[in-house]
């Protein structure tokens, strides 16, 4: 069974306890020996085992000791490289800031600019 955003969350808990049953089963471990030695109550893995809520926390505990713990970066990744974020990034690439500075006309070989009565003649 996989897992589905169309599960309701007590259906998602109850599947997560019965892997987190499963990989315990795979080591042969009891409950007491599972929450012994991921540092927890008993009572935390009877509940994370039957899909109830159990704190944040412990199931962290209880995913490292299972060594499950490495699955998280991909059920929830460092960052989500959205389409309208990677449009965002490629749009910034394009654009450039206008320095503001020109250089003076003698470096370039222009004549500078003057209004019509600056030009030293008379009106």
């Amino acid at each position: 069974m996989h897992l589905d955003e169309l599960m309701t969350d007590d259906a998602v808990l109850a599947e997560l306890g019965r892997r987190l049953t499963r990989h315990r089963l795979a080591r042969n471990w009891t409950q007491a020996e599972l929450a012994a030695e991921a540092g927890i109550g008993q009572a935390t893995v009877q509940r994370a085992e039957r899909g109830e809520s159990v704190q944040m926390t412990s199931l962290i505990k209880l995913l490292r000791t299972l060594e499950l713990l490495a699955g998280l970066d991909v059920a929830v990744p460092e960052s989500i490289d959205l389409p309208i974020a990677r449009l965002e990034r490629e749009q910034r690439k394009g654009r450039r800031r206008a320095s503001g500075r020109r250089h003076p006309p003698a470096e370039t070989g222009e004549q500078p600019w003057v209004w019509g009565d600056e030009s030293g003649g008379s009106t």
